[in-house]
């Protein structure tokens, strides 16, 4: 990557204002400037020209399922992996940067994030299948991931009803009945925070429930499973199953972000018939008396009380505050400490 730079300008009139004033992007190419943009002051004025896109002040509220959150000072969706190489070994170390993926497990706050997101996209979300290993960009949709194995007789069923995508499910271990990323992964790629290319083997990560241990500021980029084999058609039928019995008992049509809370009892549910449900967070939610409880526009699902919803209207900080309220009352009737599985990002919105 060259040394050319970005500058991000605030102008008004001709005055450079900052806050309320209206932002230029220029780049090496004065064709492929953007059209201004309302834009706030932001600490970073130099970054990497990469070939991919670039958006400062970026609006995070419409690539999150729940649609709330502020601005990230640059979004960067890189064109492939050697951008994102590149742009991250020029990037000052001191700048912070947050890897998302489709948003359906994240919190952005009012204020937004400081610093770079980084958002993978189409160069990202190949799916490849050989033998019984199945290679997946950390951009392709989990459900994807599990069609595509049960068309080749590859049983990765357990992804077909977690939302989000690849890089996301290994962060967090994802799982469901009964199966986890942990029971499948052979490893993954990632890019370092200083632009490093490396493989990490799945014992690397340390998988654990709802939990990974990837280094700080590293970006998944790919990840390979290997599956067990299945007919093609009974995986299928397997996937329907899934879908009906979790469209019958969760808010599948609301904005949520999944889970709101992890199990006490420290594994997902397993839909076996001898499946406790005595430490399970929509279980103890329910006997603190937070089912369908609001504050504002955020609402504990009237349908699955570890779901927390936007009805309309929310902001983060509504989500964030019931989220949190909840936690208390489970502590103060329960004796027990819920812990997120939501991931809560950024700042709290600051007002003048």
């Amino acid at each position: 990557m060259q040394a050319r730079t970005l500058r991000l300008l605030s102008v008004n009139d001709g005055a450079d204002t900052g806050r309320g004033g209206v932002s230029v992007l220029l780049t090496a190419d004065p064709h492929l400037a953007r059209a201004p943009i309302p834009y706030y002051q932001s600490p970073m004025t130099q970054l990497p020209t990469p070939r991919g896109q670039l958006t400062p002040n970026r609006p995070l509220a419409d690539l999150t399922w729940l649609r709330v959150g502020g601005p990230a000072d640059f979004l960067f969706q890189p064109a492939d992996a050697a951008d994102l190489a590149a742009f991250l070994a020029a990037l000052p170390s001191d700048t912070p940067v947050f890897p998302i993926g489709v948003g359906s497990n994240l919190i952005v706050r009012d204020g937004g994030i400081r610093g770079v997101v980084i958002r993978l996209g189409r160069g990202f979300n190949g799916i490849d299948i050989e033998g019984d290993i199945v290679t997946a960009g950390a951009a392709a949709l989990d459900a994807h991931v599990a069609r595509r194995a049960a068309e080749a007789g590859l049983d990765l069923t357990f992804l077909r009803t977690i939302p989000g995508s690849i890089g996301g499910a290994v962060r967090m271990n994802a799982g469901c009945y009964g199966s986890y990323v942990a029971d499948h992964l052979i490893d993954v790629s990632i890019i370092t925070r200083a632009g490093q290319a490396q493989t990490l083997l799945a014992a690397d990560l340390h998988l654990a429930y709802r939990s990974s241990q990837i280094p700080d500021g590293a970006v998944i980029t790919q990840a390979r499973f290997r599956a067990g084999r299945g007919d093609p058609a009974a995986l299928d039928a397997k996937m329907t199953d899934q879908i009906a019995k979790r469209d019958a008992s969760q808010p599948t049509k609301d904005r949520s972000a999944g889970s709101t809370f992890r199990n006490p009892v420290g594994h997902s549910s397993t839909g076996r018939a001898d499946d406790t449900h005595e430490l399970k967070a929509w279980k103890v939610i329910d006997n603190a008396g937070m089912r369908g409880a609001t504050i504002g526009g955020a609402q504990m699902s009237p349908m699955h009380s570890n779901f927390l919803i936007n009805t309309g209207g929310a902001s983060a900080t509504d989500l964030e505050e019931l989220g949190e309220l909840v936690r208390k009352r489970v502590l103060q009737t329960q004796g027990i400490a819920l812990e997120w599985e939501i991931m809560r990002v950024g700042e709290a919105l600051v007002k003048p």
